[in-house]
């Protein structure tokens, strides 16, 4: 193996060994006193920033933490939203650990928009802190699919609670109209109070201590669910915002490696990002080492395409196989289709500013000839020689149909207009094109004077 060979598996090695180092990471105890005496426990699961799937194994872990400890579950939910998929995978969760005896209490500080609705709604006793708002979970894309299977999680999740399905659907569908609560074409956004009026959640409470004593927890034992490096590295990499970026990066920097001998910093940062982004998504558990390999082997399928001449079946099974890695990794369709295209948009502007500025700005200079090849410096390209027409020689070689002659007593290259001449014979310059010096034989009857 190569220099180059060694330090690249050397990088790849050390990522993967960094990540399988976070994912036996051993999980944090809760903290607080959820473990302690005899009474009651409850254990706080924070659902806060982006709904995405590194948060739904974060929550699924405390549920099945308070499952084992016979705690209460309390979801403390803060969030403008995220992933439907991931707010599904929270909702199975939640009526996972209902059915197993788990008591599951959710209580919102601030807001649990679009997604963050659904997993508010699928806990058992829900309460919101004045002046909190629960809602506007219209789905995007807002095309008659997505809404119809968006709305449907709600009415379900509604309903197995015991709330109004129609306020649910409102929140999602803004075909839904409900007398003198929401008007048709538009998306509900309940206050904590219109909720507390229409009887959609249990209460008000202004803190954490207000939620326990109203459900009857006040001298229970709290806790809060720790998360763990793995999850921190899962939940930033799967992160709709972050996970796209990785994505620029890590073929920005691969394809910055084409273009610069040896391998250097593009090369390092690339691989670095590509295995933040598909380990990422392995920690939340949306990919296998599978996905890893595929991508890997569209990437070298790629490499083949760009040394050998030419586009085909290398370059076509590469970008297939790096497309399918992608969407399989994030694990929804046309989430994989959006970041694979705004990876696709970032990585193409990046290269180009590169292409366009590096060499002056001495980031590639090693991509180009940094002498100026000029008249001043002595540099003089191939001329045409328009005196040469109508100055007579003779063949040195065999004219079939190029050669050389001797003209005027300088030896030049020559092509004949496809006669054939042989070595001594006569020639006539007939014309120059270019670098081209074009023969005719003289006939034998022609005077070479005056010409």
């Amino acid at each position: 193996m190569s220099k180059t060979g060694r330090r690249v598996a050397w990088i790849i090695a050390a990522a993967v060994a960094f990540l399988a180092g976070l994912a036996g990471f051993p999980a944090p105890a809760a903290t607080g006193a959820a473990g302690e005496g005899n009474g009651a426990r409850v254990l706080v699961i924070p659902v806060r920033g982006n709904i995405e799937p590194g948060l739904a194994r974060f929550v699924e872990r405390g549920l099945a933490t308070a499952e084992r400890q016979g705690a209460v579950a309390f979801l403390e939910i803060s969030t403008f939203g995220g992933r439907v998929d991931a707010a599904t995978d929270i909702r199975g969760a939640i009526d996972r650990a209902v059915a197993a005896g788990v008591r599951v209490v959710g209580w919102v500080p601030d807001r649990a928009l679009s997604a963050g609705a659904l997993i508010a709604i699928a806990t058992q006793d829900l309460y919101m802190a004045p002046g909190a708002t629960l809602g506007a979970a219209e789905p995007r894309p807002a095309d008659e699919k997505t809404v119809s299977f968006v709305r449907a999680e709600f009415e379900a999740a509604a309903s197995s609670r015991g709330r109004d399905p129609r306020v649910a659907a409102a929140m999602v569908d803004k075909n839904v109209e409900i007398p003198n609560l929401v008007g048709k074409g538009e998306i509900l956004t309940l206050t904590a109070d219109r909720a507390r009026e229409i009887g959609f959640i249990q209460g008000l409470a202004a803190d954490r201590q207000a939620v326990l004593e109203s459900v009857g927890l006040a001298g229970a034992a709290v806790g809060e669910l720790a998360t763990t490096p793995a999850e921190r590295v899962a939940r930033f990499v799967t992160d709709p915002v972050v996970a796209p970026l990785l994505l620029s990066i890590g073929m920005a920097g691969l394809i910055a490696e084409f273009y610069v001998p040896g391998f250097g910093f593009p090369g390092i940062v690339g691989i670095i990002s590509l295995v933040l982004f598909f380990g990422g998504h392995l920690l939340a558990g949306m990919a296998g080492w599978v996905v890893g390999l595929l991508f890997l082997v569209g990437l070298l399928l790629l490499g083949v395409e760009v040394l050998a001449p030419g586009f085909g079946i290398f370059g076509v099974a590469g970008l297939v196989a790096v497309g399918t890695a992608i969407v399989l990794a994030t694990g929804d369709l046309w989430t994989g289709l959006q970041s694979l295209l705004i990876g696709l948009l970032v990585t193409a502007v990046v290269v180009a500013v590169l292409a366009r500025y590096a060499g002056s700005r001495g980031l590639w200079r090693r991509l180009a000839l940094p002498v100026r090849l000029a008249g001043e410096e002595g540099f003089r390209a191939t001329g045409t020689r328009p005196e040469l027409v109508g100055q007579t020689g003779r063949a040195l070689t065999p004219l079939r149909p190029a050669g050389a002659a001797e003209i005027a007593g300088e030896r030049v290259d020559v092509v004949t207009e496809g006669e054939f001449i042989a070595p001594g014979d006569p020639v006539v310059v007939v014309r120059v094109e270019g670098p081209r010096v074009v023969v005719r034989r003289v006939p034998a009857d022609s005077s070479p004077e005056g010409r």
